[in-house]
């Protein structure tokens, strides 16, 4: 992207702050994960990502590191189109699934950095890491992981380049979303 996508405005605020408030609204309460001083400013708690270079899934495993909770939502924050009721849906299946993760599958593929992760998943995903497993599809094929069928692509939608940012913001034209 060029620059810290988690900054892009998105429908009025930010993209963090947009899809935070789709986890707030599913979940009760959001934790982010990244660097303290850059995101303080945006008032969730925030956990410093005791794994920066290990992408994603030290993001995950510093997350289930410090949870109080369960079960935890982890959802990427460039994944804007998500709804927050199928967030809830989401959540609502993994604590009665008999699993440890819960993974949306949609027909573009398996969904983990948009997944329901119980806390005792944390010491497989840290051992997975500690083998230099980076990939988290990988690391969740090591849990009890329940795979769910989701029709619904665009849901998932991840903004990694310009030109996905700008393939969004054209679809969501009239919701304020646009290139500062």
């Amino acid at each position: 992207m060029g620059r810290d996508k988690a900054l892009l405005p998105c429908r009025g605020a930010t993209l963090l702050e947009h899809v935070a408030g789709l986890v707030e609204a599913a979940a009760g309460s959001v934790s982010l994960v990244g660097p303290r001083e850059r995101y303080h400013r945006f008032g969730y708690s925030i956990v410093s990502d005791e794994s920066p270079d290990r992408g994603p899934l030290g993001g995950i495993e510093t997350a289930l590191r410090h949870t109080d909770s369960d079960w935890n939502l982890i959802v990427a924050c460039d994944m804007p189109a998500l709804p927050a009721d199928f967030l809830r849906l989401l959540l609502d299946e993994a604590e009665i699934a008999g699993c440890e993760c819960l993974v949306p599958v949609s027909p573009a593929g398996v969904e983990p950095l948009c997944a329901v992760y119980h806390r005792q998943c944390r010491p497989s995903i840290g051992e997975a890491l500690h083998r230099g497993v980076l990939k988290v599809h990988e690391a969740v094929a090591g849990l009890r992981a329940r795979y769910w069928e989701v029709a619904e692509t665009a849901w998932f939608l991840n903004v990694n380049t310009p030109e996905d940012w700008a393939h969004y913001c054209a679809t969501c034209a009239g919701l304020a979303c646009r290139r500062r």
